[in-house]
């Protein structure tokens, strides 16, 4: 917007900086491209601190959103306690379906993540924006990145760490980001598990 001022017989036009509407743009675009990414039911883990809607088909006394608490379990009518830690909503569903057929005939179960909050990696070193980093789906090193803003100049593509915790054991893994490019090494190596920690040194 140009505000424009009169002072006597002059006037004055005040124009905002192009690059402040521009970082703004980056900023909006980044948002929307991370709300964009969707749980899927067969890929995605629930975990402590998501929030699930249960929809128990024609029985709305049983249908709601329910935070996962932090020992995993979720609260419901009629069946108390169930956990929903490190299952896919589909196999929660098939959890659900089992505890509510104790009470319902032919129970229509549906399970939908409405927020994947339990999903983080952290990343620190040459990017351009540092910090956690909340996933929602199966993502790899190569995606990450971008979603980090990109390598700085200084950045050794060629000796990514990741910090894994694998069954209370600390894991190192080095990752050659130009070698995964140009198909050297396997996308596979560079597949990211909740709680990592990448280091771009």
């Amino acid at each position: 917007m140009v505000s424009i001022y009169i002072i006597g017989l002059s006037i004055i036009l005040v124009i905002p900086s192009i690059s402040f509407c521009q970082e703004e743009k980056k900023s909006i675009s980044k948002k929307q491209a991370q709300a964009e990414i969707a749980a899927d039911s067969n890929q995605y883990v629930i975990g402590p601190e998501d929030i699930i809607y249960i929809n128990v088909w024609k029985e709305e006394a049983l249908s709601r959103t329910v935070p996962v608490r932090m020992d995993g379990k979720i609260s419901l009518p009629l069946i108390d306690e169930i956990k929903a830690a490190d299952l896919t909503p589909l196999q929660l569903k098939v959890a659900l379906v089992k505890e509510f057929k104790k009470f319902i005939d032919n129970p229509n179960v549906s399970v939908i993540v409405m927020e994947a909050n339990s999903f983080k990696v952290y990343i620190s070193g040459q990017v351009r924006t540092p910090g956690v980093y909340r996933l929602r789906t199966e993502t790899s090193i190569l995606q990450l990145i971008p979603m980090a803003g990109g390598f700085t100049e200084w950045a050794n593509q060629k000796k990514i760490l990741i910090i894994r915790n694998d069954n209370g054991k600390e894991k190192r893994i080095e990752v050659n980001y130009k070698k995964i490019v140009k198909g050297k090494e396997p996308i596979s190596n560079s597949i990211l598990k909740q709680g990592d920690t990448i280091i771009v040194p």
